[in-house]
């Protein structure tokens, strides 16, 4: 299959893919010890649109593991053919080609539609089967592109491909589990999912190339909020806000301990040692921007404190969409979906001038706040200074002097 990864799938709604895992044990069947079938079928929107096959294979609950998947044909029966000798051991060409692999998963049969018939949304249902199935201890097989028998087969190869998969022989490519660069190509294959999902096309696949192809950087639209975005972060940057008052009561003027402060502590170790007053001012800047969320759906930092706050918000934002999904539905109720909603890489990019605030977090960068600093002139940097934080970037923009705090 030549199609360009991202290609196929462009027009079809991945946002609303999901994956159903059914596996049957049978409690007291001697044959179900050592080998598990699962059934993975893929749905959009409720409505299935393919399933894919998996096989575990577990060598210490087999009494022989080769012939147990010999039994099940097909693909695993080759499988266990080049990865298994006669007595059910692993051979020594497998042990030489993993780390320590002690059960293998062994994908081999696809089906899919054809809006979703596309090498990197199947790679992204591999990634999310290996996570469920397996840990580090496993070796996931799939067909190479010499064990192609149809369409479903050719699309694992290329998933296989991918996902950092490596050529065991000329029917068989295996991922070791062990190693970090299959996890690294997971995350990539899922970011690109997510690209495509929101912008209609995929990232480039170079981790390194930081190219945004769904977006023209010149379009006024593309700097807009969605509504379920603003919603979610200004729900974070209230949060964030809630905590750093406290920690201001609890806190006074006294320097910031190890370990101490709920937010403060989340701020560079410049600001350890700022008064009560300075902390309130900061703590008024979650406020300013939550305010502005409000009142305009969208937010635009206008010193240094408000961009760290800002920071901040997206980290804790992205955070309430992976940990808090409940809260997240419960704030976003009656909000419409899109498909740019929740992409918080997006708004890092986006609702900055530049992150030159992030510096202050690098150790090896210790002083880059001093005027004076060597890097501070050469870079151009402005307004690092914990003292020089809440100074307006824009004076005739400022928020109005007389607007007070939130707590007395």
């Amino acid at each position: 299959m030549s199609t360009r990864p991202g290609q196929a799938a462009a027009g079809a709604d991945l946002a609303q893919l999901a994956l159903d895992f059914h596996h049957t044990h049978q409690l007291l069947d001697p044959a179900a010890q050592g080998v598990q079938n699962w059934e993975v079928r893929i749905t959009s929107a409720g409505t299935p649109v393919g399933s894919l096959s998996a096989v575990r294979g577990l060598y210490w609950k087999s009494d022989n593991l080769r012939e147990r998947m010999v039994d099940e044909q097909s693909f695993p029966a080759l499988v266990a053919a080049q990865l298994l000798d006669e007595a059910g051991r692993f051979t020594y060409e497998f042990e030489e080609f993993i780390e320590s692999a002690s059960s293998v998963l062994v994908i081999g049969r696809l089906q899919v539609e054809e809006a979703f018939a596309d090498p990197l949304v199947v790679a992204g249902v591999v990634a999310a089967v290996i996570d469920r199935l397996t840990d580090s201890y496993f070796a996931v097989v799939l067909p190479a592109k010499n064990a192609c028998t149809d369409a479903g087969s050719a699309l694992l190869a290329e998933a296989g491909t991918l996902l950092s998969a490596q050529e065991f022989s000329d029917e068989l490519q295996i991922i070791d589990n062990a190693l970090a660069a299959p996890e690294e190509a997971a995350q990539r294959v899922r970011s690109r999912l997510h690209s495509l999902a929101r912008h209609g096309g995929p990232a480039a696949w170079d981790e390194d190339d930081e190219e945004d192809e769904g977006w023209d950087e010149d379009g006024e639209e593309d700097e807009e909020l969605t509504a379920r975005t603003a919603a979610v972060l200004r729900v974070a940057l209230e949060e964030l806000s809630e905590h750093l008052w406290q920690d201001v009561a609890a806190v006074g003027d006294a320097p910031l301990g190890r370990g101490e402060g709920r937010v403060l502590g989340l701020l560079p170790p410049i600001t350890f040692h700022q008064d009560q007053q300075w902390r309130r001012q900061m703590a008024r800047c979650f406020d300013d921007l939550a305010a502005e969320l409000a009142e305009t759906g969208t937010v635009r930092p206008g010193c240094t404190g408000e961009e760290m706050a800002l920071h901040l918000g997206i980290d804790r934002a992205k955070a309430l969409t992976r940990n808090r999904p409940r809260l997240v539905a419960e704030t976003v109720e009656g909000l419409g979906a899109d498909r740019r909603d929740f992409d918080w890489d997006w708004c890092s990019t986006v609702l900055f001038e530049d992150h030159d605030v992030l510096m202050l977090f690098d150790a090896s960068l210790d002083g880059i706040e001093d005027s004076g600093n060597e890097i501070n002139q050469s870079l151009g940097l402005a307004n690092l200074a914990a003292a020089d934080w809440f100074v307006p970037f824009r004076p005739g923009q400022a928020r109005d002097p007389d607007r007070g705090f939130r707590h007395s």
